[in-house]
């Protein structure tokens, strides 16, 4: 067998595990995207109002709950490396830790929340809003504790290349989101009609009942239990404390930045009134979800990665990481198509608001075009955590978002009063930025720096 040949054997292979991680994830993403679809939809039938309340209350809970998943995301390089390497006593030392890690971080997260109206009026919404969201925010806080101890579960499972239970329990959390919204905010089976401030106590709903069924799928799997991964009884650690926290604050911080863009719009976008934030928030949620499987692949890469690296396989990790990216990017320009194309189509489910659908398809063409270099820049980061490089990838991100992005956005849909089309505008000049730098960041990693 010639060398080409082998060659592609080895990038088949590759792609074949890459696949076998991701789609489950994917699955998973989606039906984790779908709850803010299930939320946006229903709200949206209520009353614009109602739309723009879930949509600014979810622009300020967001970027925490991401700070927190990437805190907690430290856990699957940490457990692949030691599955690659075989350490079985490190998997069992650190999965209690992040469970204390998760909830604890969680409830700090629902006591900030419960404070959310103090920030309200600082930030000019519309006094109509202002009860709409507080009762919103109050309702999802209550969630956090039990999202937090969820998530460190998840992430466990996937260090494992264990993925699909992540699919499994959240489409059981989706069933039960689109079920408690139904009956909360319209007020059926003899509960009040809340309206979108009904969607709050029913995503804190959700978030409980996933971590009832990632517990029920630790308890269950011998695999975990093998591993003696499922401890309460554990001791506290601070050393494998501040290892994860090492790892997942600049990883939580970097999603935090990412994510507080958009969190930002949709607030400066408040002072336009609430059909602006609507067709922005319809834009962002179709985007979102389509960025799901970008996103998973990550995951799917930094397993590979980290796994590889704990092997000691050098070609290997250049061969996953490589593997993925044009993966990603791939689908990515499929998606930027099938956006741009298809807009009014794409975002005619959300509301019978002839202008505001409108709008929002306008923006979602923005959106169209970001798919690539955003697939680009999550992808890169996703090999890079498998790499366990997390800090200079937050420096970067911090730069391109911050640094270029949001002032170009501010200064065209601000100071050009080009609305919404400048903000858009910006991400797409931060996103590309971030995408070139990750890349020779990684590039740099992978092929100058010894993997260890």
């Amino acid at each position: 067998m010639d060398r080409t040949n082998r060659r592609l054997l080895l990038i088949r292979a590759e792609l074949k595990c890459l696949i076998g991680l991701s789609l489950p994830l994917i699955l998973a993403q989606l039906a984790q995207s779908s709850m803010g679809f299930v939320d946006t939809l229903m709200a949206g039938r209520v009353s614009a109002n109602d739309l723009a309340a879930v949509a600014i209350g979810s622009s300020i809970w967001f970027p925490i709950f991401l700070l927190l998943l990437g805190i907690l995301s430290a856990l699957t390089p940490t457990i692949s490396q030691a599955h690659g390497g075989g350490d079985r006593e490190a998997i069992r030392r650190v999965t209690p830790q992040g469970i204390y890690l998760g909830f604890i971080a969680g409830a700090l997260i629902m006591l900030l929340l419960q404070q959310a109206d103090a920030l309200l009026p600082l930030l000019e919404v519309e006094t109509t809003l202002i009860p709409l969201i507080e009762g919103y925010l109050s309702g999802v806080s209550w969630g956090f504790p039990a999202i937090g101890a969820c998530f460190a579960l998840r992430y466990s499972s996937e260090g494992l290349s264990l993925t699909r239970p992540s699919m499994l329990v959240s489409f059981f959390g989706l069933l039960v989101n689109i079920v408690a919204n139904y009956v909360l905010v319209f007020g059926k089976f003899g509960f009040p009609a809340l309206g979108g401030v009904g969607c709050g106590p029913a995503t804190a709903l959700t978030m409980w009942a996933m971590l009832f069924g990632m517990l029920v799928v630790f308890w269950r799997g011998q695999r975990y239990r093998n591993l003696q991964m499922l401890r309460f009884n554990a001791p506290w650690c601070w050393a494998t404390q501040k290892q994860l926290l090492k790892l997942g604050l600049p990883i939580g911080t970097g999603l935090f930045i990412e994510c507080s863009i958009f969190a930002i719009i949709a607030l400066l976008l408040s002072r336009f009134g609430a059909q602006a934030v609507a067709a922005h928030q319809i834009a962002l949620n179709f985007a979102s979800m389509i960025f799901m499987i970008p996103l998973s692949i990550s995951t799917a890469i930094s397993v590979r990665v980290g796994y590889n690296i704990g092997l000691q396989r050098r070609q290997q990790t250049l061969r996953a990481a490589r593997t993925g990216i044009l993966s990603t990017l791939g689908i990515s320009l499929v998606s930027c198509t099938v956006m741009a194309l298809f807009a009014h189509q794409c975002v005619a489910i959300y509301s019978h608001d002839p202008q505001l659908l409108d709008a929002a398809a306008a923006l979602l063409l923005f959106a169209a075009i970001f798919q690539i270099p955003d697939a680009i820049q999550v992808s890169c980061a996703g090999a890079l955590r498998g790499c366990k490089d997390t800090k200079v990838p937050m420096l970067i991100q911090t730069a391109a978002y911050w640094g270029i992005g949001l002032p170009i956005g501010c200064y065209l849909g601000l100071g050009l009063e080009w609305g919404a089309r400048g903000f858009w505008i910006g991400l797409i000049c931060g996103l590309s930025s971030a995408a070139v730098m990750l890349l020779w960041r990684l590039t740099h990693i992978l092929r100058r720096a010894p993997i260890s």
